[in-house]
């Protein structure tokens, strides 16, 4: 159940009943790629950076170690010891990312695995398959995510086949939740609006969506390499066609500037590779903008990461000290740098919340927008 606490223009306050745990919006999901996040961390870590939702990647978890045996282990959130929400997405971004090493048909996609080169073909049924075996909370559609940039006859053509799986997904996570032996009987199902940089594509696949009643609904291929003014456009195009009473999943995206932006125009739920990526090559989020660890000077510098940041890492640690680490090649430097960032982040959403909760957000907005400009 989808519950919308508070609106200030487009922005939602929103709360996400799941049966593993509410989920409280607008929300970061931290990225664990093979049901952990690279840095280092644990679940437990997680917990303590403010994280509420943990998202896995089906194509990678179906390489290794397999469906089977996270599903024989007790499913992911046992097998990772997280005992929160996990959304899966449905490898539908590999069918993007590895455009040299797949074929799309009708019936799915064909992929050459990045690991041993072997042959993989994910349709929306396997994909739902897979990840019911893994137990998520929530599952995401099988898609096309398309290349930027793309003709429009393409993009129409893509999206096309993608509303064509998503019913396909739809009869087969139907069949899945109603079977004795699924681990998760009511995992939740979101669509997946694309359309590229083309508005009208959006808007009328916006429409296609909306006649179709999802527990959520996400916007994919964006943060793909359109500008961050193209990516606005089309979110203040779109998700007004979307429903409003169901929550609204910005995919890969992105930068503490870019989820201030999205939730103005309406989204709650963001997930990005950056502050964990940033965070193992020293880059480090702040109250007044990003550092590099690396700079010499921080070589004798005491003081924490963030003097304003209240994580475990700026209680203990000095920007000398990291700086060190990364000088010196210790593992621990990139543990320390991603807790910090996720603690940034979760913080930043934690922020949005009680500003959307008190009718402040436009006001809260402006005023870290110009702090981290300054």
């Amino acid at each position: 159940m989808y519950t919308i606490k508070k609106t200030e223009g487009r922005a939602k306050r929103a709360a996400l009943t799941t049966p593993h745990g509410v989920i409280e919006t607008p929300v970061f999901m931290s990225v664990a790629t093979a049901a952990a996040i690279k840095g280092a961390l644990s679940a437990a870590d997680l917990d303590d950076v403010g994280c509420q939702v943990a998202l896995c990647n089906t194509y990678h978890l179906h390489l290794r170690p397999g469906e089977s045996v996270v599903k024989a282990l007790g499913g992911v959130q046992k097998f990772m010891a997280w005992d929160k929400p996990v959304l899966t997405d449905s490898g539908g971004f590999q069918v993007f990312s590895l455009a040299k090493m797949r074929k799309i048909k009708e019936e799915g996609v064909y992929f050459s695995s990045h690991i041993d080169g072997r042959k993989i073909f994910m349709g929306p049924e396997e994909s739902m398959n897979i990840q019911s075996a893994l137990g998520a909370t929530i599952a995401m559609a099988f898609d096309e995510c398309p290349p930027h940039p793309a003709e429009p006859s393409y993009i129409q053509d893509s999206v096309d086949r993608t509303t064509r799986w998503l019913a396909r997904c739809i009869d087969r996570i139907s069949q899945l939740n109603a079977r004795d032996d699924t681990l998760n009987r009511e995992q939740l199902l979101f669509g997946i609006n694309q359309g590229g940089v083309y508005e009208d594509i959006r808007i009328e696949h916006a429409k296609v969506l909306s006649d179709i009643d999802l527990p959520g609904y996400a916007l994919g291929g964006l943060a793909v390499g359109e500008s961050h003014e193209e990516m606005y456009r089309i979110l203040e195009g779109t998700i007004p066609h979307l429903p409003q009473n169901k929550p609204t999943y910005l995919m890969g995206v992105g930068t503490p500037e870019n989820i201030l932006e999205a939730v103005e125009r309406g989204v709650d739920f963001f997930d990005c590779v950056l502050p964990a990526r940033n965070g193992r090559h020293g880059h480090v989020y702040t109250s007044r903008g990003k550092l590099n660890m690396y700079n010499a000077k921080y070589e004798l510098d005491d003081a924490p990461i963030d003097p304003n940041c209240t994580c475990q890492v700026c209680k203990t640690h000095s920007r000398a000290y990291i700086r060190h680490l990364f000088k010196a090649k210790e593992l621990l430097a990139l543990r320390l740098c991603v807790m910090h960032n996720l603690h940034f982040f979760n913080g930043l959403m934690a922020d949005i919340r009680a500003a959307l909760d008190v009718g402040g957000f436009a006001e809260f907005k402006r005023g870290r927008l110009d702090r981290w400009r300054g």
